[in-house]
């Protein structure tokens, strides 16, 4: 059986990994001159940066992503790290204090700062107990079967009733129920500007999903009552180092990958799969075909509307997309680590997450002064840069399209202004700089090869259903970021093993 993946993001390779293993003839082909999406580490000047993924969740030996990873046989072939971050707000900022403080350390750290809201987060953190146990128990069925699963089920089914009263509510709702104060509110809250989802629309259960406290100290040990916490890792030499092991898996089992080879139509006979059309015009016959990519010119450009119900169609033009993200990133010849303290730090200049929201899909860009993290990778990898030498990237989320200009006409004026905000926490950035490579959501669209770019696929939206993995066509599959599974690193790489069960099982 042959089948042909188009792009060699984290989902493509990952399917490619796992199809080529169970004696599948496969190739992937990319339209990009490097392989591995927004999973890829850039380079220029002996400096290299990530271009997507930051600290990840999924490592650990009972999450998922480390699961896949051992059934593909390469848990081993990289390094991950284990860290934490910070959190900045115009009022406070939250850093792991220097002698751990247990596990709910910045719940009795936001008493002091609101002490009307004690008791608020006493029921929060009750709420958030629950969510990780839920959270325990589903990282764990997709890798067990028979009775085990129906365990796991039951036991799930149990503990969700307890939250059950939560499951139509908006984050929005949810923090307003446990809190007052509107700055108590962003702290939960902050993290969904990075997905450009507005808390009135996102599902409030996924609140501690997106606040896990291991992501704030990496002390807290694993295992509570009733099962173990996500773990936060960085990839040693950055997240490229998962793109080669999972390549590596596809070529060492005879499988090819193409480069700068673009598709241009999946052919389809009597609605079953036939295979692709390259842009140069070759045609190659297969028996599958998994798409990963964005909707629009996956279903609407490859396939073709007359492929589609008029139900599929309205549900995709339905669907709402994150937004894109701009990116500075830098190579200096100082250490900035002593101003600050963690390899990546968000810093939130709004408390209305709403409001900054709603403008940027508008298309007004914020200049940085909404907000932007900076991540500063040689903390962890020194080999990202030359000897005393440090890279950094500078990240912000912005409009996929601008209200006034291009991304293009403008990047270089964004950049100093984004590098200008930067330096009122690392001074001496601009002056310190040595290399620069600026990444635009026009860049990303090239890249990836997207209609309109949305860094992270679709967003996060209560109601909001994504196309399935299986499509209409026969043999024809879709996979990735905008697909049923959603985002993430973990998220579209397991999408991709359980589009391969499927495919498996039939």
């Amino acid at each position: 059986m042959k089948a042909i993946i188009i792009g060699s993001g984290m989902a493509g390779l990952t399917a490619g990994a796992y199809l080529t293993r169970e004696g599948y003839e496969v190739v992937v082909y990319e339209q990009f001159s490097e392989i591995g999406g927004v999973t890829a580490t850039i380079s220029q000047e002996g400096y290299s940066w990530d271009i997507g993924p930051l600290l990840l969740e999924g490592f650990a030996l009972h999450e998922k992503l480390a699961r896949i990873l051992i059934e593909l046989g390469i848990y081993d072939k990289i390094e991950i790290i284990n860290e934490d971050r910070g959190q900045s707000f115009p009022d406070f900022q939250v850093w792991r204090p220097e002698d751990y403080a247990g596990p709910y350390w910045r719940r009795e750290f936001f008493k002091k700062i609101f002490p009307e809201e004690s008791e608020g987060l006493d029921r929060y953190y009750q709420f958030y107990d629950r969510m990780m146990a839920i959270a325990y128990l589903g990282n764990q069925l997709p890798f067990v079967k028979c009775l085990k699963a129906l365990g796991i089920k039951l036991k799930l089914l149990f503990k969700f009733l307890k939250v059950k009263k939560y499951k139509d509510w908006s984050a929005s709702q949810i923090t307003d129920y446990f809190f007052n104060e509107q700055k108590l509110k962003a702290v939960y809250l902050g993290i969904l500007a990075d997905m450009v989802v507005k808390p009135s629309e996102f599902f409030g259960l996924g609140v501690p999903f997106f606040n896990v406290e291991t992501a704030f100290d990496k002390r807290i040990p694993i295992k509570f009552q009733g099962g173990k916490y996500p773990v936060y890792h960085y990839i040693k030499n950055g997240c490229g180092e998962l793109v080669k092991a999972l390549a590596n898996v596809i070529t060492e089992n005879g499988g090819k990958i193409y480069t700068n080879s673009k598709v241009q139509k999946i052919i389809i006979k009597n609605n079953t799969v036939k295979g692709i059309q390259l842009e140069n015009g070759a045609i190659i016959e297969a028996d599958l075909v998994l798409a990963s990519g964005g909707m629009f010119n996956t279903f609407y450009n490859l396939v073709g509307k007359k492929y589609l119900s008029e139900s599929f169609i309205k549900n995709i033009e339905g669907i709402t997309l994150m937004e894109s993200v701009f990116m500075v990133h830098l190579g200096i010849d100082f250490d900035p680590s002593r101003f600050q303290k963690a390899a990546l730090c968000y810093y939130y200049l709004t408390y209305d997450i709403e409001g900054a929201i709603k403008e940027m899909r508008e298309g007004y860009y914020h200049e940085g002064t909404d907000g932007f993290l900076i991540y500063i990778p040689t903390m962890h990898s020194p080999e990202m840069a030359p000897p005393s030498k440090h890279a950094v990237t500078i990240y912000t989320v912005g409009p996929h399209k601008l209200k006034e200009g291009t991304w293009d006409d403008r990047k270089e004026e964004f950049a100093d202004k984004l590098i200008m905000e930067a330096e009122k926490i690392i001074p001496g950035l601009y002056e310190g700089s040595e290399t620069k490579k600026i990444i635009t959501p026009d860049d990303f669209k090239k890249r990836i090869n997207v209609v309109r770019h949305s860094f992270g696929g679709t967003a996060p939206v209560l109601g909001q259903t994504n196309p399935p993995h299986k499509t209409p066509i026969d043999g024809l599959w879709y996979i990735g970021a905008y697909s049923e599974s959603g985002g993430g690193v973990m998220g579209v790489a397991v999408g991709a093993r359980n589009v391969v069960r499927m495919i498996l099982e039939k």
